[in-house]
């Protein structure tokens, strides 16, 4: 057995999984609050990288790609909000689903005919390139890096949630959103700001991962579909689910890639499966919350 592989497959899965982590996070958050199915969440994921990737073919700079990133999909995410998704919070599951998903469609289209189908490469920053003798495995610099950066992002979103009148607005209402509403709270207009920063971070996310699985009009299909996955292993509403949950379907992929490339996402959805039998609030999740 090839223990420098596997050691390698680990510290891949780490890498994949805070990517989850943070896309899955403007998830959960947004789902818990007032019930949104948004399955256009993968879509901000997808515009933040070709915002990333224009702006680093004219300024050859990554921090300048990961900033436009960001604000690009700032700028999107509230045109989606106030135009479309603010109509249905209120709606059944089903008109949201239908609604975001032939939103998503339409967005991707839109960056198609922009940018054609073909797989852009995303050049890899100058800090990034080489790898790091770790003593057992010499590792690339870039994959340990995103494990870094997602940790202070993921850090920073954490204060946020925890530290300020607007997370403590946020979590009231993942909890309960009525009593929110009942002591003059308007959640709706909260979920503005909710919305908007869970896509900012799919936006700021997609740039960091697009050095490693290039860019594509459909790339955040598979991270949609595996984020939703993390959602439900980590429990709805719940950050140390996010994460949790994001490490556990990096690994299950990774590891699963060693033996059976095929299955892997099998694999991920065989480990949901068994979530939902034996604890169906998941992990870190409260229940009756779904």
């Amino acid at each position: 057995m090839n223990w420098h592989l596997i050691a390698a497959q680990l510290l891949n899965g780490l890498a994949l999984g805070s990517i989850l982590a943070l896309v899955a996070l403007g998830l959960t958050i947004t789902f818990g609050l007032l019930g949104l199915v948004n399955f256009a969440h993968g879509v901000f994921f997808m515009v933040g990288a070709y915002a990333g990737f224009v702006t680093f073919q004219y300024t050859h700079s990554f921090g300048l790609a990961v900033l436009m990133g960001a604000l690009v999909v700032l700028v999107v995410g509230i045109v989606v909000e106030r135009v479309v998704i603010r109509l249905f919070y209120r709606r059944p599951p089903e008109d949201q689903i239908l609604v975001t998903f032939g939103l998503a469609i339409v967005i991707v289209e839109i960056v198609r005919a922009i940018f054609g189908g073909k797989t852009q490469l995303f050049p890899m920053p100058s800090w990034g390139m080489g790898a790091t003798n770790l003593g057992f495995l010499v590792y690339p610099n870039y994959r340990l890096q995103v494990i870094v950066i997602a940790a202070i992002t993921l850090a920073a979103i954490y204060l946020v949630l925890y530290k300020t009148r607007l997370g403590l607005i946020v979590r009231a209402g993942i909890d309960d959103s009525l009593i929110v509403n009942i002591l003059g709270i308007d959640v709706t207009k909260t979920l503005l700001a909710v919305f908007v920063l869970g896509a900012m971070v799919a936006g700021f996310s997609g740039v960091i991962d697009a050095p490693i699985v290039a860019v594509d009009p459909d790339m955040g299909a598979s991270v949609l579909i595996e984020s939703f996955v993390v959602v439900v292993i980590g429990g709805l509403g719940s950050f140390s689910g996010s994460i949790l949950g994001g490490i556990i379907a990096g690994e299950i992929i990774s590891i699963t890639t060693i033996w059976a490339p095929d299955y892997a996402q099998v694999m991920l959805y065989l480990a949901m499966a068994l979530v939902l039998i034996l604890r169906p609030q998941g992990l870190f999740g409260t229940e009756g919350r779904l």
